[in-house]
C-alpha cells in the first residue's frame, strides 16, 4: 500500500512539473507577443493620457478665468458679467459717510451719533460734523467729487425753519436748486440720505426743513440712496409710537441698505438695485415724479414701503408742489425715448400710424410747448409777493414795483434830500424809486434786498404793458405819500409837490433795462415831464446801446478785474466779463449823461484803485459816484460785516488816490451822510465852476426836439447842465447837506438803509 501511495505521488509531482512548464510557456509566448505590438499600445496610452490632459485644463481655465469686467461711471463699484451673463456689483472700498446735522435741543446730535455707531459697525468710516461749522458751497461739491455718502440729521422749529445752525445750508442749497448758474448735475456723484425730525401736530410744517433738503439735493444731481426718513414727537400719530421708535425702525432700513452695498449680490442673483436703476435702467425725472405722486403725504416717507425694495432716486412728493416755480424742468433728454416708445402705437387724425420722423417732431413740439408755458409764468409768485410786500414794496402788475425812499420822507419833512439832490440837484420829495424788472443777472454780495428778487439772464415772464406800469407805479407812489398826510414835521408846501412827480430813479431793485419795452417806458415818463435816473448792472451791452436818451444812465462798476467781479457780483452770465467790458464800451458811445457808480467793499474791492483808472479811460463818463457799501444787517447769502463798511475818510482817501490816477476828473461833491463823493470831468467845469447839477426843464426841451425830429437832432450832456451851489462842493463845512434843511440826527434807532 505504501508504495503505491509513493507511485501515484510521483505521477502528480510530474504533471505540476508538467503544467507549471506550460504556463511558463504560454506567458513567454504572450509576452512575445505583445512585445511584437508594442508601438500600438503606446500609441493608444498616449492619446488617452493626451484627452485627459486637455479635458482637465480647459475645466481649469474655467474656474480660474477673471470675470470680465467694466466700470460703473457713477458709483465707486464695478459690475462684473460672470459666466451667467448676470451682473454682479463688486464694491471697490467702501465710501466714507458723513453725518451732517443741526440741533439746539441735542436731539439730532443724538440721532447723529447714534447713526454713526450703527454704519461703523458695517465697516463703514463716519465723520459727525455740525452744520454751524460747514461750508456748503465748496464743502458739498468736494463730497460730490469724492463719492461720499452723505447723511443729513435735521430738524424742523418755528414755522417750518431750520434751526439756526442749518439756516445758511438750507439757504445756500435752496438758491443753488433755483439758480440757473448751478447745472442740474451739480453734485452728481453724491449719494445721501435724510432724516427729518419733527411734530406732526404743526401738520403745515411737519418735517419741513427735510423734505425741502431732500428735494433740493435731487434736484442739483445728488443721487438719494433711500427713502427720506421721518420721525414725529406726536407719540399719537407716530408711526411706531415715539419719535426714539421711529428713529429705531428708520435706522434698521438704514442697516439693510448699507448691507446692500457691501454684498456683491442681494441674495437673489440679481444687481442691487443702486446699480440696476443707476447703471442700467436709470428713471428720466418725469418718471420719478410720476412714481413720486404714489407716495403717501402721511406722515411717513413712503407708505408700505419700509420693509420692501427701495424706490432709487424717486422725488419727494413736495416736487409737484412747489410754489416758487423756480424748479419746474422741461421735458428731459431721457424723457424723449419715454415719450417715443409710447407713440408706437399712436395714429394720427386720420388712424394712420405716426412714423418715426412724425413723432419725434411731435416730441419737439411738446418740448417747445413746455419752454413757452415756462415763458409765460408771472415773475411775482405768491412767496415773492409776501416778501415784498412786507419788506414795503407795492407791486405793480405782474414784474413791476414801487418803495417810497427814506429821502422822499426826509425832504417832506424838511430834513434834507439824497445824495442826488446834492450831486444833481434832484428835489427828493418829487422823486419816485421804481423798476419796471424784479429780476437781476447778478446776486451781488452787498445786495441790500438780501437775494429776494428773481433771476435770469433774459426776459421770460409775462409782460405788463409800459402804460400800465408808469400809472400803476405812480398811483401807488401816490397812495403812500397819502399815508403822511397829518403826520407831525411834514411840511404843507412839500405834501403838495410830492403828488407831481418830477424824477423817476430806476434803480429799485432788478435791472430795469432786461424789460423789453424799456424805450417806451422811459418815453411815457419824459411825456409827463418826469426825468428818468436809470441804472444798469453792466451786463447788458446790446440794451445799452439799443436805450433812447434818458436823463441819466449809470452802470455799476462792482469790481474792476474779472476774478473780483465774479467774487463780488456773482453775475449770471458765463461771458460776464466780455458784457461788462461792452457795457462800457456801449456807454461811452452815448450822448448823454453817463455815470460810473463804484461801490466800495473794504477787503473786497478797495485795493484795485489802478485797474479802475483803466476802466475810467474805456467808458469815459461823465461823472463818477463812489459810496462806501451800506451795511444791511445779517441774512441770507449777505456775508458782509460792519468791517466791510469803510469810514467817509477811507472813502475820501480811495477817491483822492483815483483822481490823481485819471487825467481830467477831479472830485466836485460829496455826501457825507451817504458816505459818497462825486468825480466829474473837467469839462463841466466854466470858468472856474462846476456845472454838474441839471436843467431839467431844459432836458425835456431837448428831448422834444429830438423826438419831433425822428432822433436826427442829438444833443448833450452839457446841453442841460447847470450849476453846483457852494454847499454842494467838496470840502464846504456842510459836507453835502443842503443848508434850507433842518438837519435831524437819530439817537439810538436802528438806521433805515432804503432808498437809491
Amino acid at each position: 500500500m505504501a508504495a503505491i501511495k509513493r507511485q501515484i505521488a510521483s505521477v502528480m509531482h510530474s504533471c505540476v512539473q508538467a503544467d507549471e512548464a506550460w504556463m511558463v510557456m504560454g506567458m513567454l509566448e504572450y509576452v512575445a507577443g505583445v512585445w511584437h505590438v508594442r508601438l500600438y499600445i503606446y500609441s493608444a496610452v498616449a492619446f488617452g493620457c493626451g484627452i485627459w490632459a486637455a479635458l482637465h485644463y480647459s475645466k481649469t481655465r474655467r474656474k480660474s478665468a477673471p470675470a470680465q469686467v467694466d466700470t460703473c461711471s457713477c458709483c465707486s463699484s464695478k459690475r462684473r458679467i460672470n459666466k451667467t451673463g448676470k451682473k454682479d456689483v463688486v464694491p471697490l472700498g467702501l465710501p466714507p459717510v458723513k453725518i451732517f446735522f443741526a440741533s439746539e435741543t441735542g436731539t439730532a446730535k443724538k440721532f447723529a451719533e447714534n447713526l454713526s455707531q450703527e454704519v461703523e459697525s458695517l465697516g463703514y468710516q463716519s465723520t459727525v460734523l455740525h452744520l454751524k461749522n460747514y461750508d456748503p458751497e465748496d464743502g458739498l461739491l468736494e463730497e460730490a467729487r469724492n463719492g461720499s455718502l452723505c447723511a443729513f440729521v435735521l430738524p424742523t422749529y418755528t414755522e417750518g425753519n431750520p434751526p439756526d445752525a442749518a439756516a445758511w445750508f438750507c439757504k445756500w442749497l435752496s438758491e443753488a436748486a433755483n439758480d440757473f448758474r448751478y447745472e442740474k448735475t451739480h453734485l452728481s456723484g453724491l449719494r445721501y440720505i435724510v432724516l427729518g425730525l419733527g411734530n406732526s401736530f404743526y401738520e403745515e410744517h411737519y418735517n419741513k426743513v427735510a423734505r425741502n433738503v431732500d428735494k433740493w439735493l435731487w434736484h442739483l444731481g445728488a443721487r438719494r440712496l433711500m427713502p427720506r426718513g421721518e420721525t414725529d414727537k406726536n407719540s399719537a400719530q407716530s408711526r411706531h409710537g415715539s419719535a426714539e421708535a421711529d428713529f429705531a425702525a428708520w435706522l434698521q432700513q438704514v442697516r439693510r441698505r448699507l448691507g446692500q452695498l457691501i454684498s456683491p449680490k442681494d441674495g437673489k442673483g440679481v444687481e442691487p438695485e443702486e446699480h440696476s436703476h443707476c447703471c442700467t435702467n436709470k428713471l428720466s425725472k418725469g418718471q420719478e415724479r410720476r412714481k413720486d405722486q404714489k407716495e403717501s403725504s402721511g406722515h411717513g416717507s413712503h407708505s408700505g414701503s419700509d420693509e420692501g425694495s427701495y424706490e432709487y432716486e424717486t422725488t419727494s412728493e413736495e416736487d409737484e408742489g412747489d410754489t416758487d416755480g423756480d424748479l419746474e424742468s422741461l421735458v428731459d433728454v431721457e424723457d424723449l425715448g419715454i415719450i417715443m416708445k409710447d407713440m408706437q402705437n399712436s395714429k394720427d387724425v386720420k388712424g394712420n400710424v405716426l412714423s418715426p420722423r412724425k413723432m419725434l417732431n411731435t416730441s419737439k413740439r411738446m418740448e417747445a410747448d413746455a419752454v413757452k408755458a415756462k415763458e409765460l409764468r408771472e415773475m411775482i409768485t405768491p412767496a415773492l409777493s409776501q416778501s415784498l410786500t412786507k419788506q414795503g414794496y407795492r407791486l405793480v402788475g405782474s414784474h413791476s414795483a414801487v418803495k417810497l425812499c427814506r429821502w422822499t420822507k426826509s425832504m417832506l419833512r424838511g430834513r434834507g434830500g439824497c445824495y442826488k439832490h446834492t450831486f444833481y440837484g434832484i428835489e427828493s420829495h418829487r422823486c419816485m424809486e421804481a423798476t419796471p424788472s424784479l429780476a437781476c443777472a447778478n446776486k451781488c454780495v452787498f445786495c441790500w434786498r438780501h437775494h429776494t428778487n428773481p433771476v435770469g439772464t433774459e426776459w421770460r415772464w409775462k409782460q405788463d404793458d409800459p402804460e400800465s406800469i408808469v400809472q400803476g407805479a405812480l398811483q401807488n407812489h401816490y397812495d403812500m405819500i397819502r399815508q403822511f398826510k397829518g403826520v407831525p414835521g411834514v411840511q404843507n408846501a412839500r405834501y403838495e409837490e410830492a403828488f407831481t412827480v418830477r424824477h423817476c430813479a430806476l434803480s429799485l431793485v432788478g435791472e430795469p433795462i432786461m424789460y423789453p419795452e424799456i424805450n417806451t417806458l422811459v418815453r411815457l415818463l419824459h411825456s409827463h415831464r418826469i426825468s428818468s435816473f436809470l441804472v444798469t448792472n453792466a451786463q447788458f451791452p446790446a440794451e445799452i446801446r439799443n436805450l433812447e436818451p434818458v436823463t441819466q444812465l449809470y452802470v455799476s462798476v462792482d469790481a474792476s478785474s474779472e476774478r473780483s467781479l465774479k467774487r463780488i457780483d456773482r453775475p449770471l452770465f458765463k461771458d460776464f466779463w466780455s458784457r461788462f467790458l461792452g457795457s462800457l464800451q456801449a456807454l461811452s458811445e452815448k450822448g448823454q449823461r453817463t455815470v460810473y457808480r463804484l461801490t466800495l467793499v473794504k477787503a473786497w474791492n478797495v485795493d484795485e484803485i489802478q485797474a479802475y483808472a483803466e476802466l475810467v479811460t474805456l467808458g469815459r463818463p461823465d461823472f463818477i459816484e463812489v459810496k462806501g457799501v451800506t451795511y444791511c444787517g445779517e441774512g441770507g447769502a449777505n456775508s458782509l460785516t460792519m468791517a466791510n463798511v469803510p469810514w467817509h475818510e477811507e472813502v475820501v482817501a480811495f477817491v483822492t488816490h483815483l483822481a490823481d490816477l485819471i487825467p481830467n476828473y477831479e472830485i466836485v461833491c460829496e455826501h457825507a451822510h451817504s458816505n459818497c463823493l462825486l468825480l466829474a470831468h473837467t469839462r463841466f467845469k466854466r470858468d472856474g465852476v462846476w456845472w454838474t447839477w441839471i436843467d431839467y426843464d431844459r432836458f425835456h426841451e431837448l428831448y422834444q426836439e429830438y423826438k419831433s425830429s425822428g432822433g436826427s437832432r442829438t444833443f448833450s450832456a452839457e446841453d442841460y447842465a447847470a450849476p453846483t451851489p457852494a454847499w454842494a462842493l467838496f470840502g464846504s463845512n456842510e459836507q453835502g447837506f443842503d443848508p434850507v434843511e433842518t438837519r435831524h440826527l437819530r439817537h439810538g434807532k436802528p438806521k433805515d438803509i432804503s432808498g437809491c
